[in-house]
């Protein structure tokens, strides 16, 4: 690939970075100033700023990096999930609490496996729960 698509395209990669971290912290700012409107803070609304940190935490490593560590959006998913089951009304199905408890339980286990790989007799010969912002150089 030509050095000047190369750069192009790792400006359009920081600048999506950026909108999303800008996009982020707004939605922050809306999300407090619903709860000094409302005069409460629910434990819904303390998860939801729970994965805004989350996301940001995620654009920090993809800038310092350029890798995007997968265990992130399992954490990600797994807040969320929680902070369904919370905002969920009482007169539900249970059956739905199940699935999303078990989707919960499937997602720690998918984070879990992330970790054990890092155990000797695991590791990977590459990074293969990373994604890399440039290409391994030919050699």
């Amino acid at each position: 690939m030509n050095k000047e698509l190369a750069n192009f395209i790792s400006f359009i990669e920081k600048m999506i970075l950026f909108v999303i971290l800008i996009s982020t912290l707004v939605a922050i700012l809306f999300e407090l100033l619903k709860m000094i409107e409302n005069r409460y803070v629910s434990l819904a609304d303390l998860l939801l700023l729970f994965i805004y940190v989350e996301v940001i935490g995620m654009v920090r490593i993809y800038y310092v990096s350029n890798r995007v560590r997968m265990t992130y959006p399992l954490f990600i998913a797994i807040t969320a999930l929680s902070r369904l089951i919370i905002l969920q009304r009482k007169d539900l199905d249970p059956e739905i609490l199940i699935y999303e408890a078990s989707a919960i339980v499937l997602i720690a286990i998918a984070a879990v496996i992330l970790r054990l790989r890092y155990l000797k007799p695991l590791r990977p010969t590459e990074d293969v729960d990373e994604f890399s912002k440039s290409s391994k150089k030919n050699n």
